[in-house]
């Protein structure tokens, strides 16, 4: 009972819900986060002198905030946008910078707690939710993509998805969704995978998880233009053998991922983001520090 008071607290409130945005450049990333948001919160990548378009920058950390409203409830959502990540022929610096990053805005947490006089204005900037898009290769996980969420996934709620999965037939969609699944299986990553109890949630949440669970890696198109589809505008990219509309479920699963993350199981993903991930941090990082007192 206690935890739905909190929730019609938060309600009234208001929500701030943290989402970081990973894969390699050309997968939709900008478009994925300017859909969501239904405004142009990233710049489009474009490069003044096509002789240094193919010059490695490295990775970049970039936080874009804004302010929506989802059935009433106001969400400050910030988006952590990482361009440049993949695009390194050695990875080892992009998983460094992404790891520190997560752990910074738990060592913020951390001391903080540790004040005697709390600060007011603390603004709690931990990363509640982690998109790792997967090229549609139609294939199976790449190094890169274990690599990743295997070191990710102690620290954040890694969500996979499969960028511009229009460029797949429906068959070869599937396949690969459940090569990726096995893979994920096969090599043990602890994703996020919309966790229910079967003797303990109701019906309607097992329904619901169970289903979300299902759709895992979301298939994902991107697109910000619309056009006109039977006298409706829709977000929809146009082909010579027909229309993808981005927010039809039958086409992709852009609505339910989004319906997720700023709706039904976005206070889920604080709440294992405070209890379980930043908990096991917190332990690690005392416990080391007692370690080197004995010392």
């Amino acid at each position: 009972m206690a935890h739905r008071v909190g929730r019609r607290k938060n309600v009234k409130k208001g929500f701030q819900f943290t989402l970081m945005v990973v894969g390699a450049s050309g997968l939709g990333r900008t478009t994925f986060i300017n859909t969501l948001c239904d405004a142009d919160v990233v710049p489009k990548r474009e490069c003044d002198e096509p002789e240094m378009a193919h010059i490695e920058e490295g990775i970049k950390i970039k936080p874009y905030s804004v302010e929506l409203e989802e059935d009433g409830v106001k969400i400050s959502l910030t988006v952590v946008d990482t361009p440049g990540f993949g695009d390194m022929i050695d990875n080892e610096y992009c998983f460094q910078e992404i790891l520190g990053y997560l752990e910074r805005q738990y060592d913020d947490i951390l001391s903080e707690e540790s004040r005697i006089k709390r600060n007011p204005r603390f603004r709690d900037n931990r990363v509640h939710a982690l998109l790792y898009f997967i090229a549609p290769t139609g294939h199976s996980l790449r190094e890169i993509d274990i690599e990743l969420m295997k070191r990710l996934s102690p620290r954040i709620n890694v969500i996979p998805v499969i960028g511009k999965s229009d460029t797949l037939t429906p068959s070869e969609l599937a396949d690969f969704k459940k090569r990726i699944m096995e893979d994920i299986e096969h090599y043990n990553i602890p994703i996020y995978n919309f966790p229910y109890d079967p003797e303990e949630d109701d019906e309607e949440t097992v329904y619901e998880n169970s289903e979300l669970r299902s759709l895992l890696p979301f298939a994902l198109i991107g697109c910000e233009e619309e056009i006109v589809v039977n006298g409706r505008k829709v977000r929809a990219r146009q082909y010579p053998w027909g229309i993808v509309e981005v927010d039809n479920s039958q086409h992709c699963d852009f609505a339910k991922l989004r319906f997720a993350l700023l709706s039904s199981h976005l206070q889920d993903l604080k709440e294992i983001t405070h209890d379980y991930l930043y908990e096991n941090y917190r332990t690690e990082k005392l416990s080391r520090s007692a370690e080197n007192l004995a010392e």
